[in-house]
């Protein structure tokens, strides 16, 4: 193994030669964080190489099309400026755990063939992280990349994606709490052998991670490592998506990122949302979200980041413990840009002049919504009382000349009424 990242690394090699005696290079190449520029050398498809990382440097052009057929486990490029569509070499290579090759500038579509990296059964791909963000991919998110079934974190991230969120996520089982595999099992698994002295020593893959991934989470960018295995999400924030969220996206109960913001997105939130129960950052904001907040977001008991702001959700805020604890100054500044929201924490009273929202229609208050039955029934027992006396004079002829008779009568004595007390006011009148 050769590790220069941060050029701190007791093994680099050094001018007397030494370390080249003690470190083998084997399995492993780590360069990450260093000053490296140029472009990515065919000698390292030579290498043998299992892990990969030459993220954090200012490499540049495309990735050698030498990788084909090589079972790399490991691919981190991240954070450089490389270019070129997305690389066809990892079709075939079923053995990848990890790619990161965001904060690049890798462009175009992305294959219908990512869903299974092989060309062959989808179910023998083993990608458990995929890090493409922060490039210029465009056209829709493949259906296909729900296949990926032991996918653990996918982040799409700051393209320029469009169309709908694929449907059936409840294929990606990893990220489910009866399909999830634990910590990152194959990194777990995985190791090389070093030569230190006159002996060989097993070493994890997964004990060289430093803060090998950056991941936006609670409103933040963190660097993960070692924590990185223990990490489920989905961020597809930043892109043009459209359509409503996926309803069976609430079946992905191992979630603990979900990151939606900055999209197209309408509909409604999926009212099932309280099935997620490891959810620790949701982020649906700045789309065009409507109707009301899912009461049973307040169940969500492992909640500590929630920002729904800048969408068109109206009604009442759901209230709950859970919702009142999270983490932010201001737990208004999650609903702002709601319009039609009211309730604590915003300082609009849901019984206000304005009117409360109660299942998307806007009333004066709760007793003329209960007062609703009784004036249809009062105006539909009038419609039918006057429809059966129009019928009764229709059809029947006696009833016809009687109820004319009655009200030639009626006329009769208005008529004289009338005539008598005119009469009077007009002679009361002159006597003045």
């Amino acid at each position: 193994m050769v590790d220069l990242a941060d050029e701190q690394n007791d093994n680099a090699p050094s001018n007397d030669g030494d370390a080249g005696a003690d470190a083998q290079l084997e399995d492993l190449l780590m360069l990450y964080s260093n000053q490296i520029s140029g472009s990515i050398p065919d000698l390292m498809c030579q290498l043998g190489l299992m892990d990969l990382d030459v993220s954090n440097n200012l490499l540049e052009g495309e990735i050698p099309q030498c990788f084909q057929g090589i079972p790399l486990l490991f691919f981190m490029l991240s954070n450089n400026n490389l270019s070129g569509l997305f690389p066809k070499f990892f079709r075939n290579n079923s053995d990848l755990v990890i790619l990161d090759i965001a904060r690049n500038t890798f462009s175009g579509l992305l294959p219908t063939w990512i869903g299974g990296m092989t060309a062959y059964q989808c179910e023998c791909s083993h990608l458990q992280i995929l890090s493409l963000s922060h490039n210029t991919f465009s056209g829709n998110i493949p259906p296909e990349i729900t296949y990926l079934h032991w996918l653990q974190y996918l982040d799409l991230s700051g393209n320029n994606l469009s169309g709908v969120i694929p449907y059936n996520l409840s294929n990606l089982t990893s990220m489910t709490l009866r399909g999830y595999l634990g910590p990152l099992s194959l990194i777990r698994r995985a190791y090389t052998t070093i030569r230190i002295g006159d002996r060989d020593e097993d070493i994890t893959i997964a004990s060289q991670f430093k803060e090998v991934l950056l991941i936006t989470t609670k409103g933040r960018q963190l660097g993960y490592g070692k924590g990185l295995s223990y990490f489920v999400g989905i961020d597809l924030s930043g892109n043009s998506l459209t359509g409503e969220i996926p309803r069976d996206i609430t079946a992905l109960d191992a979630l603990v990122n979900l990151n939606l913001s900055s999209n197209h997105l309408s509909g409604t939130i999926p009212c099932k949302i309280g099935a997620m129960k490891s959810l620790e950052s949701l982020d649906l904001s700045k789309n065009n979200l409507s109707g009301q907040i899912p009461s049973r977001l307040s169940s969500l008991t492992y909640l500590s980041y929630l920002n729904l702001s800048y969408n068109n959700l109206s009604g009442r805020i759901p209230s709950g413990n859970q919702l009142a604890t999270l983490n932010t100054d201001n737990l208004a500044l999650m609903y702002v840009g709601n319009s039609g929201l009211c309730g604590p924490p915003l300082p609009i009273n849901c019984s206000s002049e304005n009117g409360t929202i109660i299942n998307g229609y806007q009333t004066s208050s709760w007793k003329e919504v209960k007062l609703l039955p009784f004036y249809f029934g009062f105006g539909l027992g009038h419609l039918v009382g006057l429809w059966m006396v129009f019928c009764g004079l229709l059809f029947k002829k006696t009833w016809r000349a009687a109820y004319f008779r009655y009200v030639d009568k009626l006329y009769d004595r208005i008529h004289v009424f009338a005539a008598i007390k005119w009469a009077h006011m007009t002679r009361k009148a002159s006597l003045k």
